[in-house]
């Protein structure tokens, strides 16, 4: 986190993606990319099978349905979902976000949405039961 910490105290709840990501992977996987336009990219925790997913776009709103297939199969994960909300904008609305859980497995696609200028991170960990 490269910013002042009285800045992050303000959005506690999406600090929590910071927080929990790794700083070592096993594996990488770029979804889909346009160099200077998109990314969605996949990094999978080393000795886990937790992935954490991150997606940014220019200023061109973007829609992408993300395919959970490279998950492991026959394992249910909780995705923590944090995402622009319908009214973010780079230039208009910044701060505008959601957090969103979902329970998850190798089958499942999500379909996210990116606001002009925005984002979306994912933090996709197994479920122990």
């Amino acid at each position: 986190a490269a910013d002042l910490p009285e800045n992050y105290e303000k959005y506690a709840d999406a600090f929590q993606f910071i927080k929990d990501v790794p700083t070592d992977w096993d594996s990488t996987i770029v979804l889909d990319a346009e160099p200077g336009d998109y990314i969605y990219l996949a990094r999978k925790e080393k000795n886990s099978i937790n992935w954490f997913i991150g997606a940014i776009t220019d200023e061109k709103a973007r829609d992408y349905t993300i395919a959970f297939d490279f998950l492991q199969a026959n394992k249910k994960y909780l995705a923590t979902i944090y995402r622009d909300s319908e009214t973010a904008d780079w230039e208009k609305n910044p701060m505008d976000y959601k957090i969103d859980q979902k329970k998850i497995n190798k089958k499942d696609k999500l379909k996210i949405h990116l606001a002009p200028g925005g984002g979306c991170a994912i933090s996709i960990k197994e479920i122990i039961e």
